[in-house]
């Protein structure tokens, strides 16, 4: 199929995916929705609808009101609501498996409910507000034998595979260093927004700033020995709502940091850079700056840059520049949006279409991780615990301090 047709056939498909009928020879994991949360439908509701293996079966909100109409509108079967929707939903024993799209200060509690109802869970990034509460919901969910993924879900897209292959295969020679950056105007998010309520665990550093921050571990395969430097500009809302500015304390609106990365050769340490921002003040306080959504990487022999590597099934373009003899960059532009031959294909046989977006390739690796089969791609505990770990030592730097730990204590857990 020509490009001029492949792309209108590929971003159709990507918003009208095809209904993928239950296989008779495979039970499908009976999914829960906890908050009728607007990434949901996109995440997660249409992906597994694709999914012959997957059922939503219910969601649920604090508003049974809300949940009722999220539910019609998406072809939900169940509704949960009020006060006790949540715990309810969890206690439905006709549900297997979670999916958590909470703010972030409520992933720590809702998750470690959903493991101790018995529920695995794919649970939305960033883990949670503090290192310590990411631990200790892995080490839960060991304990109960039961699966739960930080939904890191552009690390399941071929395109960013594709980078880590180029940089592993030597090709460009030994990394120097890395910058991830992810940014939108400002306009596009309101004031009261949760991503601007430090009691929900809000942040540009939480919520932009995360992926960054995992792209930079992934893409030089180590964690940052030291945060060289680190500054942030907290966020003011507009207006004089007294109750916005108390949420806004302590929130960043944009964060930007630079690390030292050991090199695996043993020589001077990878610089890498990260920035983030949630409100891009526009240019002569007018023109709306350029969203900025790439990560580029600098070796000894070359580079290699992703653009919108968070979504690259929309469009990307993967750029390669290689320095040749006499110092003659040769460049060219790479388009992956399935896996095959020198794609990066992590483990077991790849699955996938070129309309599959990030969340779905990482519902596929969900499901088979559940049925015991051998994803293409997986984040552990150690990714998870690290990448918030870096997140709390940046917000340290900073001096606005880490995300308010959860008041949720959890009781004995069997």
């Amino acid at each position: 199929m020509g490009s001029f047709f492949s792309t209108p056939y590929r971003l159709y498909k990507t918003f009208n995916p095809p209904y993928a009928p239950p296989l008779p020879s495979s039970k499908p994991v009976r999914f829960g929705v906890l908050g009728a949360a607007a990434i949901a439908p996109i995440a997660f509701i249409s992906p597994a609808k694709n999914h012959a293996e997957a059922v939503v079966l219910a969601v649920a909100a604090r508003d049974k009101g809300r949940a009722e109409v999220f539910a019609k509108k998406y072809g939900i079967p169940k509704a949960y609501g009020g006060k006790d929707g949540y715990q309810d939903m969890l206690n439905d024993p006709e549900i297997d498996a979670v999916y958590n799209p909470l703010p972030n200060g409520l992933h720590f509690e809702w998750t470690m409910k959903a493991l101790a109802a018995g529920k695995h869970v794919l649970l939305e990034k960033p883990s949670a507000d503090t290192a310590d509460e990411t631990r200790q919901m892995y080490e839960y969910a060991e304990k109960k034998g039961l699966v739960l993924l930080e939904a890191f879900h552009y690390r399941f897209h071929p395109a960013i595979q594709r980078v880590k292959a180029i940089l592993d295969s030597g090709e460009l020679g030994a990394i120097k260093g890395l910058e991830a950056r992810l940014a939108i105007p400002r306009g596009a998010m309101k004031d009261d927004d949760i991503r601007f309520d430090l009691s929900l665990g809000g942040g540009a550093l939480m919520d932009m700033g995360c992926y960054t921050m995992n792209c930079i571990r992934y893409l030089s395969g180590a964690n940052p020995t030291s945060v060289i430097h680190a500054s942030a500009e907290q966020h003011v809302p507009s207006s004089n709502d007294a109750s916005l500015r108390t949420a806004a304390v302590n929130v960043d609106r944009s964060t930007t940091a630079t690390f030292a990365i050991p090199a695996p050769s043993g020589s001077s340490d990878i610089t890498a850079t990260i920035f983030c921002d949630l409100s891009m003040p526009p240019t002569f306080g007018v023109i709306p700056k350029i969203p900025q959504v790439s990560a580029k990487v600098v070796c000894e022999g070359g580079e290699v840059e992703l653009y919108n590597f968070p979504l690259p099934t929309l469009y990307h373009s993967l750029t390669v520049r290689k320095r040749g003899a006499g110092g003659r960059v040769e460049k060219r532009v790479e388009k992956v949006y399935t896996f095959g031959s020198g794609s990066g294909s992590e483990g077991a046989t790849p699955k996938g279409e070129v309309w599959w977006t990030t969340y779905r390739y990482q519902l596929e690796a969900f499901i088979d991780k559940l049925k015991g089969r051998t994803p293409q791609t997986w984040l552990d505990k150690e990714d998870a615990v690290s990448n918030i770990e870096w997140i709390e030592k940046v917000y340290k730097e900073t001096g606005l301090g880490s995300r308010p730990k959860s008041t949720y204590v959890p009781g004995a857990l069997s």
